[in-house]
């Protein structure tokens, strides 16, 4: 990865040296901040990344695009969210979740935090089994 795509920090000790953030960094930070919010099924990504979850491959910065405009950082958070949470409310806990989490752990201040909800995943239904009936030997009609 080249240097001019990092993020430099102001360090408090500048005659130490310089840090440098690579910006996929931030990017994981922001999407396990995003991912851990209440009402946020999963991560919206690429074709690309449902392939390596395919192979056991987790991308912890599926669904989040970081940018920089006029020296200012700002993201694009994409989500899925559970059936029946308010949509504003999970998106602004989104917001204030990502941008606290990305200030704490390196000290950048986002511009904008943009959610964009890709679709609501209704709630799983529960298949029961039947430990007598696992195989579903007996009809319905039997029991």
């Amino acid at each position: 990865m080249s240097d001019e795509n990092n993020i430099v920090l102001t360090s408090s000790q500048p005659d130490l040296g310089e840090i440098k953030i690579a910006p996929e960094v931030v990017e994981v930070i922001i999407g396990i901040a995003a991912s851990e919010v209440e009402g946020v099924y999963s991560m919206h990504g690429s074709i690309a990344n449902s392939f390596s979850k395919l192979f056991g491959r987790q991308d912890r910065k599926q669904g989040v695009k970081l940018g920089a405009a006029q020296n200012e950082l700002t993201v694009d958070v994409n989500v899925f969210l559970n059936y029946g949470v308010s949509v504003p409310k999970v998106a602004s806990e989104i917001q204030d979740k990502v941008s606290q989490q990305v200030l704490f752990m390196t000290g950048l201040q986002l511009a904008s935090v943009d959610v964009h909800v890709q679709g609501v995943v209704p709630e799983k239904v529960e298949a029961t089994v039947d430990p007598n009936n696992i195989f579903g030997e007996e009809k319905e009609e039997n029991k």
